[in-house]
């Protein structure tokens, strides 16, 4: 006898069966090798015999080295009991001995042990541009990464933090809180963070649906909407964040030029119609200087910036954090920063040169006694009636200001003057009254100014018989018209920056906990931060103050600075270095993002953008964007670059909730986020705010980015399904299916799409009823209403004369699909055998990519009685069907036990018995099951199986971080089946089967089969014969299929030919057990039978399914329902009836049991 046994080691990645191209990296550690021993004996009548040849495949190679084989003397030992034998076997015998039953099917359904020994390493994935989705270059070697070790705090909070906070802050909220008024402003501040809030849910839900790579928001928005949607939005969202670098470094220049050095400005205009001119000209100049140095910067390193960022971030606080002291001070001791006011008109503080808020000024010199001393006082006049007078000795001299020259024609106090100035005086007001001042009830209504207005106070009395002012004289104007809908768009910005932590994923020890509290926790406390600085400047800031943009009223200084404490500088500073490090993080990510479009090959003319320096810096992407962003410094205001911006960010953050509102909506078996707080109203509420938000700000702005994403999404679908304008609503649904249809042709499903698409085996009894309608039941327990379900049944007879029965029975099944509220199918085949129709529905079943993966068929029960002998070859037949159809398979034993769905489930546990992994079908299941009513209050419980030499800790270990990673909550246990030897009651239990399946075969033979038989035998080369006889007119006996000839004996033909002798019933053994049974009162006559020594392989089979059935009966005796590896048929067909067989002793004693059998391919991803 030969012996041959597989010792496979796998190199790489790919070596491993079972495992899609979108399972995690398992390349092996160093050291670790997987091994699959399997021992196949030739000839059955040789139960065990010494390994006389050794085939070894390394790599992983399906085909062994003929050449390598050695063949041994042939030597064999038999033994007659094999009770505590272990002789003639060696060490890789015991690997297998408890798992003998999967050992034909290990080359594709590895161990779980060896499966968990592989992926321990999964968490370490590096999150570089290279997605997990991308094949590895053979050979080619993972650099060690350090294991990511940042928190929620340092890895989310303060990102987000520094990436919100930014220029709208220091530069524009005054102003807005000035224009709007406290309640509209707090409006305006709610509207946005709840926008920003809502979208976060839905990140975050993304984001903890799995590990998210490099790309952020464009990986999350591609991999759940496709990569049309997912290259329209990540180039939106990478415009947006170009812009906002042009916006930071704009913000940056006007803080320098406005009130750092004024007098650096370049370009300067006499006239006052050109300083708006010439100012937006020094911000291009200067603008482009910075965008020069910072795209330097980030070209040598993004390291420095990184380094530098800390540095920013400790700016912005203390600038805040001074702000709200200088709140809280001035409502003892305000801050003095006076305003000149004319009427109720405001004066521009850089035209009071001599310092003077009056029109004259009385020079009074009074005279001592001697003659010697001379004291001079200034009296401020503001009418131009007449002077009073002292009347002691002195010497009056009347002089003009300053002011007077710009509203009179001279400094002559007889000259002419503006009709406005003549009859108003001056006043000054406390710019900064403080927050006890109650200044909060003038400044809680709106103040909205067309360009060109004049900023004035309500509560100050004026005279209004002039003209309007002129852009010559000294007042403070209004740059630009003012509404709600404008200030909406310019605030927005300053919430945006709130992916910072899911782009750094790859960081954090644990993403899926930390990115979202940390950045919901970072949108709360800049929320809180905006609200209160709303009301806080509305407290403590005159209304004047506050809509002067740039200051002009308190002399130049920033409006935000004035309050802030102990110095105005503090902010000037800070918010200079915020805006700067703000605008290196935005010229540091949007690349990075471009790198990662690029890369994934949707958009071809970007493809030059994918590659970059040798470190992987992408520097065409970083030319690019600063490109971009140069556009954006051209426009040189920060008001007209902001609404840019936040058209991008919102369209960004749209399609960010319909993704997560679509996934929840269409209930995808891979949808299962670890954050639980969502709903799918949350993320359509925020898609209504994000497009509300769009047109309110700029109706012409949301038109232009909608029509952009538009043709980006159009050029990557660009070979689209054609229109097909038929009669209305149907044309459009027929036109939508066939468009589905085709796209879903294009290839195989993506793991994380897999679903069960169901095709139910139901069968009819005499009456044309369906005798296990529960199947159906449990199929639509298990569909929870989703996906493809097809109902069949096979009608037997010839079509012609069926065809009426055929249609009976479709009704009968269509009725019950009604009456258990399945969607689906039905699907009625007439075929003269049960067994050809199956094989005919299992093939043809479905519509192009519409196919289903996944048969579900009933447990044949009389399968022992002689009644019925073609239900279990039927059953083995669908099941070798399936396997070679590479489709799922469950087998529900003890259908009628499960319960209906009227009969939930109020405790108790699904328990999953991971044996063998065949693609996670027993891991996806239970979850399923889980969806619908009847077994939602389930626990679940993983058990796997430990050998002796695998360390049962540590795979508890990996199988519980891997549950962690699927989001799939369950109680882990691994039990450990030490290795025994084959016990009595096996080994009788054997004997038992092999004898009844003797006996069941002599009864089965009819005479003329008996002698066919024999003469069969007899005759060597009547395989061409044997072929013929095993035809349809043979089935209902086993000689037809059990004497074919089979690629499984692989060995020499004399041996199967001896084993067919042996345990075949000849003429001769016939008439001797008849003579021998005539008295039936001697044991003699049973000799023959009792004589027959079991066969090695089914020892060790029955072995395994015996030892499995105990731990699993005393682990799971109280389960609802146990989910089990299906050991696939013997690739021999000569062991049928012992196959089923094994199975009655694996389910011996268990109430609910599904066997369940994978197709081949993985059907679930940790992967987002």
């Amino acid at each position: 006898m030969a012996s041959v046994r597989f010792t496979v080691t796998p190199t790489k990645a790919e070596d491993l069966p079972g495992l899609s191209d979108t399972s995690p990296d398992i390349s092996s550690r160093s050291g670790a090798r997987v091994r699959f021993g399997s021992r196949e004996s030739v000839n059955r009548s040789d139960p065990l015999s010494e390994a006389s040849g050794g085939i070894t495949t390394v790599g992983g190679a399906d085909t062994p080295d003929h050449s390598s084989v050695d063949h041994g003397d042939g030597n064999s030992k038999i033994s007659s009991v094999y009770i505590n034998n272990t002789h003639g076997m060696d060490d890789d015998d015991f690997y297998d001995r408890n798992l003998a039953l999967f050992e034909e099917e290990m080359d594709t359904r590895p161990k779980v042990s060896s499966l968990l020994n592989r992926l321990a390493n999964y968490t370490n994935l590096t999150q570089g541009a290279k997605e997990h989705e991308e094949a590895e270059s053979i050979g080619e070697k993972k650099k060690t990464s350090k294991s990511p070790q940042m928190g929620t705090f340092m890895g989310v909070y303060l990102p987000c933090l520094q990436n919100i906070f930014g220029v709208i802050l220091f530069l524009r909220l005054t102003w807005v809180v000035g224009s709007a008024g406290v309640l509209q402003g707090l409006c305006i501040v709610f509207i946005c963070c709840c926008c920003t809030m809502l979208t976060a849910i839905s990140m975050s839900a993304i984001a903890t649906n799995g590990v998210v790579p490099a790309g952020g928001a464009y990986f999350m928005i591609s991999r759940s909407l496709g990569p049309e949607f997912g290259g329209a939005v990540g180039l939106c969202f990478y415009l947006g964040t170009t812009f906002a670098g042009a916006m930071y470094i704009l913000g940056a220049v006007e803080i320098l030029l406005m009130y750092i050095a004024p007098k650096a400005a370049i370009f300067e205009s006499k006239q006052p119609e050109g300083e708006g001119a010439a100012m937006l000209n020094n911000m291009r100049v200067y603008g482009s200087i910075c965008l020069l140095l910072m795209s330097l910067l980030v070209f040598v390193g993004v390291k420095y910036v990184n380094k530098l960022a800390s540095i920013f971030l400790a700016c912005v606080i203390v600038s805040i954090v001074s702000i709200y002291i200088g709140a809280l001070v001035s409502a003892f001791m305000p801050p003095q920063f006076p305003v000149c006011m004319l009427g109720n008109r405001t004066i521009s503080g850089h035209e009071i040169d001599d310092s003077q808020c009056a029109k004259t000024i009385l020079l009074q010199i009074k005279e001592s006694a001697e003659g010697v001393d001379a004291n001079f006082t200034f009296i401020h006049e503001n009418d131009t009636v007449g002077p009073t007078f002292d009347p002691s000795p002195s010497t009056i001299l009347v002089e003009t200001t300053y002011l007077w020259k710009h509203f009179c024609q001279g400094p002559e106090l007889n000259a002419s003057c503006d009709k406005y100035f003549t009859s108003n005086n001056f006043s000054e007001i406390d710019g900064i009254p403080g927050l006890a001042s109650g200044i909060i009830s003038e400044n809680l209504w709106s103040s909205y100014l067309s360009k060109g207005d004049v900023v004035e106070k309500g509560s100050l009395k004026s005279s209004h018989d002039a003209q309007p002012a002129s852009n010559h004289q000294p007042y403070v104007f209004a740059d630009i018209t003012t509404s709600f809908t404008l200030l909406v768009g310019i605030f927005f910005p300053s919430v945006t920056g709130i992916m910072a932590g899911s782009n750094r994923s790859g960081d954090l020890k644990d993403a899926q906990r930390s990115i979202p509290i940390g950045t919901i926790l970072a949108i709360l406390t800049t929320s809180i931060v905006y609200l209160s600085s709303v009301v806080l400047f509305g407290a403590c800031i005159d209304g004047v103050v506050l809509r002067d943009k740039f200051g002009d009223s308190v002399k130049g200084n920033l409006v935000v600075g004035t309050l802030a404490w102990p110095s105005p500088w503090v902010i000037v500073i800070g918010s200079f270095f915020s805006t700067c490090g703000a605008g290196l993080q935005s010229l540091t990510g949007a690349p990075r993002l471009l790198q990662a479009i690029a890369k994934d090959n949707i958009i071809p003319f970007l493809r030059v953008f994918g590659h970059g320096k040798a470190n992987g810096e992408p520097t065409w992407a970083l030319l690019l964007t600063a490109l971009i962003a140069e556009l954006g410094i051209l426009i040189a205001s920060l008001d007209l670059v902001a609404p840019i911006l936040t058209m991008f960010f919102l369209m960004c953050y749209l399609f960010v909730n319909l993704a997560c509102g679509l996934q929840t909506l269409l209930r995808t078996p891979n949808w299962r986020p670890r954050f639980s707080y969502y709903h799918w109203t949350l993320s359509f509420l925020g898609m209504t705010i994000c497009l509300a938000l769009m047109f309110i700000s700029s109706w012409y702005y949301a038109i232009v980015a909608m029509v952009i994403a538009g043709m980006i999404y159009k050029y990557i679908e660009y070979h689209g399904a054609e229109k097909e304008w038929g009669d209305g609503i149907r044309g459009l649904s027929l036109s939508a299916a066939r468009y589905a249809l085709l796209r879903l042709e294009e290839g195989p499903p993506h793991t994380k799409n897999w679903r069960p698409q169901v095709l139910v085996l139901l069968k009819l009894d005499e009456d044309a009823h369906v005798k296990s309608p529960r199947l159906l039941t449990f199929a639509s327990q298990l569909k929870a209403g989703k996906g493809l379900t097809i109902v069949g049944t096979v009608v037997s007879g010839n079509f012609l004369q069926s065809y009426g029965e055929a249609l009976a029975a479709e009704q009968t099944l269509k009725h019950l699909m009604d009456k258990e509220r399945v969607k689906g199918f039905c699907q009625c085949i007439v075929a003269q055998k049960p067994r050809e129709g199956i094989s005919h529905m299992i093939q043809s079943s479905g519509l192009g990519g519409m196919k289903p993966n996944t048969v579900v068929m009933g447990w044949p029960h009389a399968w022992r009685q002689s009644e019925d002998p073609q239900s279990w070859k039927t059953f083995i037949n669908t099941v070798r069907v399936t396997t070679a159809a590479h489709l799922a398979l469950l087998v529900p034993k003890n259908i009628s036990l499960f319960p209906s769905n009227s009969e939930p489930c109020t405790e108790g546990y699904i328990d999953v018995w991971w044996i063998v992994h065949d693609g996670g079908m027993l891991m996806l299941l239970p979850f399923l099951l889980r969806q619908h009513k009847v077994w939602r209050k389930c626990g679940m419980r993983i058990f796997t199986v430990a050998q002796m030499e695998d360390n049962s800790i540590q795979m508890k270990k990996d199988l519980a971080t891997f549950l962690y990673h699927l989001r799939i909550e369950a109680e882990v246990e691994v039990v450990e089946m030490h290795d025994s030897d084959i016990s009595a009651y096996t080994y009788e239990r054997t004997l038992m089967m092999e004898q009844r399946s003797q006996m069941l075969r002599q009864m089965r033979l009819s005479k003329s089969d008996r002698e066919r038989e024999a003469q069969l035998v007899k005759d060597r080369n009547s395989m061409l014969r044997l072929t013929s006889i095993g035809s349809d007119d043979d089935d209902d006996t086993d000689g037809g299929d059990r004497d074919r000839p089979t690629s499984s004996g692989g060995g020499g033909g004399s041996s199967e030919h001896q084993r067919r002798v042996q345990m075949t019933w000849t003429k001769e053994r016939t008439s001797q057990y008849r003579a021998t049974h005539s008295g039936c009162s001697t044991p003699e006559g049973f000799r023959d039978m009792l004589s027959i020594r079991p066969d090695h392989s089914n020892v060790r089979r029955m072995h395994t399914a015996v030892k499995l059935n105990e731990v699993i009966v005393n682990k799971s005796h109280d389960a609802r329902l146990v989910l089990l590896n299906m050991p696939g048929p013997p690739r021999n067909t000569e062991g049928d009836e012992n196959y089923m067989e094994f199975l009655e002793v694996l389910t011996e004693g268990l109430e609910r049991v599904l066997l369940v059998r994978g197709g081949g391919s993985e059907v679930i991803t940790i992967y987002s």
